[in-house]
């Protein structure tokens, strides 16, 4: 089972877009796939059926019920905050162990790919202690970093980059979602972070763009393991 993090500079970017038309273009491809969000904030009953959870249902051809929710996305929270902030709004705390043990579990199933989407940023506290990267840490896999194109991406980006690359966490590409009403031009956002990226591999998204016309990411999953 060859697996990736998907994770992002910050919230917004895009990265649940980019796992949905992950999941998509494997599936096209005869792949089965996994795919995990374990951690959603901004979650409620009554707007469950446009979550972020339920695009990846979507996505793997699920229905959404209650059981397929809870298989994707465990740990859900109210108010649209940082999973820490989140936690505590409901008198919880994130277990991390936890988190990791439900990651782990899924690394035995038959699929061809697993999937994990992360929570925000790369830097984004998870509990008093831990964030995102830790997460990664842990798990041991490599991960693909979305991020915007709007006027300050460049240093966001190179600086997420820097956050994964310092704890050693191989990062098999850059997908730039291009953001909505940018005033950067697009073009030349790419070219510069290709410049400073060290050769990490980047790919420019359509913000939302039709499937059929979306470049294949597939290629980025490489060297996932």
């Amino acid at each position: 089972m060859k697996r990736l993090f998907i994770t992002a500079s910050g919230t917004g970017t895009g990265k649940t877009y980019v796992t949905s038309l992950l999941i998509r273009q494997l599936r096209a491809r005869g792949k089965s796939v996994r795919a995990l969000k374990p951690l959603i904030t901004g979650f409620t009953n009554s707007t469950a059926r446009q979550s972020d959870t339920c695009r990846l249902l979507d996505a793997l051809g699920l229905p959404m019920s209650d059981e397929t929710i809870a298989s994707v996305s465990p740990w859900r929270f109210a108010a649209p905050l940082s999973p820490n902030m989140a936690a505590s709004r409901e008198a919880r705390q994130i277990n991390l162990k936890e988190v990791v043990a439900f990651c782990h579990a899924a690394r035995n199933g038959p699929e061809d790919y697993l999937l994990i989407e992360g929570v925000g940023g790369v830097l984004v506290p998870l509990d008093d202690q831990y964030t995102v990267r830790e997460w990664i840490m842990i798990l041991q896999m490599p991960a693909l970093l979305v991020t915007g194109s709007y006027l300050g991406s460049i240093s966001h980006t190179l600086t997420a980059l820097e956050a994964l690359q310092s704890k050693g966490i191989p990062v098999t590409g850059i997908v730039v979602s291009e953001s909505p009403a940018c005033t950067a031009p697009f073009a030349e956002t790419l070219e510069t972070l290709a410049r400073f990226s060290g050769g990490v591999r980047i790919q420019g998204l359509a913000r939302n763009a039709d499937i059929g016309n979306a470049p294949d990411l597939t290629y980025l999953i490489d060297p996932a393991f």
